[in-house]
């Protein structure tokens, strides 16, 4: 399945996927037959990989996922979406999400007006996310990020000024706003047993 994880190539005819859609070896096209646990197993490690978390991390969210009000599932995705990685590659300001985490890490990013260096950090309604303009390397990939990703929609939960390099968080992300097809039904059972 597409996780998204190279960037611009995987929106290609280029994407290995594509091009192949088995496991790689000799015995990487016989059928195997998944139990309910590899089923789960095999959602929870997809999302995993798709945002970019450890195992540790993954677990607290889930946690934090399980004691907040409302479903499980649909709160765990949207603690995961509400990365400040993940939002400057909703935005467009990286063409994946590992490059949006180097981003951050090189602080060339603030959120209301105040320099941000962890990727994980909670962002949270009328929050405005913003290139550092002193960093005209880190710029000048922002803007060719944005010029290779502008065929890419961008979440109606987030209202981007790709000019000033700027974008606000509207709302809550919600399931149907991610896109991608993730059963979170089937991590909540995993976790639950």
């Amino acid at each position: 399945m597409k996780l998204f994880l190279k960037g611009t190539k995987c929106y290609t005819p280029k994407c290995p996927v594509e091009k192949r859609a088995f496991p790689p070896g000799q015995h990487g096209q016989m059928r195997v037959r998944l139990s309910d646990y590899g089923i789960q197993l095999r959602e929870k490690q997809k999302v995993k990989r798709m945002y970019g978390v450890l195992e540790r991390q993954f677990k607290r969210y889930f946690s934090i996922a399980q004691k907040a009000k409302g479903v499980t599932g649909q709160m765990l995705l949207e603690l995961l979406e509400r990365r400040l990685d993940n939002i400057l590659y909703r935005m467009g300001f990286a063409t994946s999400r590992r490059e949006a985490r180097e981003i951050v890490r090189h602080r060339a990013v603030t959120v209301n007006g105040r320099l941000v260096d962890i990727p994980s950090y909670p962002v949270r309604v009328g929050d405005v996310i913003q290139a550092v303009e002193r960093w005209k390397s880190r710029v000048t990939l922002i803007k060719g990020n944005l010029e290779r990703t502008k065929d890419r929609p961008s979440p109606a939960w987030i209202q981007l000024d790709a000019e000033q390099f700027k974008g606000t968080i509207l709302r809550m992300p919600q399931k149907e706003d991610i896109g991608l097809p993730i059963q979170e039904q089937l991590i909540v059972e995993l976790y639950s047993k």
